[in-house]
């Protein structure tokens, strides 16, 4: 598992009062900087492989501004030329939302999708929700 935290900005409040809905997506992705990393080290986007195909997420209690997050990641699941992270977001101890990425390794040079490498895959099984895939 990874774990990220992230601290609301006030921009993130909505008129209700929480952090905005359309917040969350984004700080999932913040919580993927390290998976990222295993397919690019350096995160040029001249090496880049990864292409988001799905996206889910599931609201279960409502963020706030005055109280630091938690992201959560793991490694779900490992494909052939594809990986899928699940991930939750973690407010003063309550599971406020959880969620499922999709991304594919792809060539953009051939606009195909690729095998994942072996090294990358055994990269992934350090962040592996179970031990088996």
């Amino acid at each position: 598992m990874l774990s990220t935290l992230v601290v609301p900005r006030v921009s993130e409040t909505d008129g209700a009062g929480h952090i905005n809905n359309t917040v969350v997506p984004i700080w999932f992705e913040a919580g993927r900087r390290e998976i990222f990393r295993i397919f690019t080290p350096d995160l040029t986007f001249d090496r880049w492989h990864l292409a988001l195909v799905n996206m889910n997420v599931d609201y279960l209690a409502q963020i706030y501004l005055n109280t630091t997050a938690e992201v959560r990641t793991w490694v779900e699941h490992i494909g052939n030329k594809s990986c899928r992270l699940y991930e939750e977001l973690w407010q003063e101890e309550q599971l406020c939302a959880k969620g499922t990425v999709t991304y594919v390794y792809f060539d953009y040079k051939t606009n195909k999708s690729v095998p994942i490498p072996g090294s990358i895959k055994t990269a992934l099984l350090h962040h592996a929700l179970e031990q088996t895939t």
